[in-house]
């Protein structure tokens, strides 16, 4: 049995979608509170561990500093460190936040961490407390998440078009949109390989080509049949709470090395996930 932490967030749900899986909300075990996530997989007694749940809200995690850590690090290392008991693989999403965003290369699983934002530090913190568990783990760094559901640039997008015809959006922030889907089905192939002995270890997974998120609009505008304009703007025209990275991008090389598991192509998980919106 595979136990899931997270259920209403883009990537459980699709777990759920293509997996028996048994997937805990909050209502099911609230991680906020400290050895509720050990107990929960003593009790289920799974075969494989997958975190799905996380505090993404970046902005907030400026101020809400103490819940971000709690959820996105001191939890994953008890579960990971209950994992390591039990002799269970565990897999952990983590993001391309752990960098500071600099340059035009994709960022490679060894280059050096430097976040720029709190979001981005208990990331890296949840990672470090994954690996030193001891647990045969995997971490999968990804970036720009979406789907038919839940909270995402797609959703926001198309929202927005129904009563704007301009939008300003931010041209200097590249990267690669990646679906949940692909994710969730990423997570199961290495969960079996794992199950066979395939040792863990740190991968990135995102979609191709890169693209900004001015140019990610267009294409969600153009395959949706909207008319809503798109104007190019800096990062520094738009500023936020949390400082975002400009360069998002992720070399995937060594999980198609190692799981055979290739980037998707974004425009064609765009259009099923704009058919399954309606739009």
């Amino acid at each position: 049995m595979i136990l899931v932490f997270g259920k209403s967030g883009q990537v459980s749900r699709e777990l759920a979608r293509q997996a028996d899986v048994t997937a805990l909300g909050r209502e099911d075990c609230d991680l906020m509170q400290p050895g509720a996530a050990a107990q929960a997989i003593a009790e289920h007694a799974p075969s494989v561990v997958i975190n799905a749940s996380a505090y993404t809200a970046v902005d907030r995690a400026e101020t809400e500093t103490e819940a971000a850590l709690r959820l996105n690090a001191q939890a994953p290392g008890e579960m990971a460190r209950a994992c390591a008991t039990r002799g269970l693989p565990f897999l952990h999403i983590s993001t391309d936040y752990v960098f500071d965003g600099s340059g035009t290369a994709p960022w490679t699983e060894t280059d050096p961490v430097a976040p720029k934002n709190a979001y981005g530090q208990t990331k890296l913190e949840g990672e470090q407390a994954v690996r030193d568990s001891g647990a045969q783990a995997l971490i999968l760094r990804t970036s720009w998440v979406f789907s038919a559901h839940g909270t995402n640039f797609v959703k926001t997008m198309l929202r927005l078009s129904e009563t704007r015809d301009h939008l300003s959006i931010v041209g200097d922030q590249v990267g690669g949109p990646t679906p949940a889907a692909d994710i969730a089905a990423t997570l199961l192939t290495c969960a079996r390989a794992m199950q066979e002995g395939q040792p863990g270890g740190t991968y990135h997974y995102a979609g191709q080509p890169a693209v900004s998120w001015a140019g990610f609009a267009r294409e969600i505008f153009c395959q949706a049949g909207k008319t809503t304009v798109v104007e190019d703007i800096p990062t520094t025209a738009y500023p936020t709470p949390a400082q975002r990275p400009l360069n998002s991008r992720l070399d995937c090389a060594k999980l198609a090395t190692d799981f055979s598991v290739n980037q998707p192509a974004w425009q064609d998980s765009l259009s099923r996930v704009l058919r399954e919106s309606g739009a």
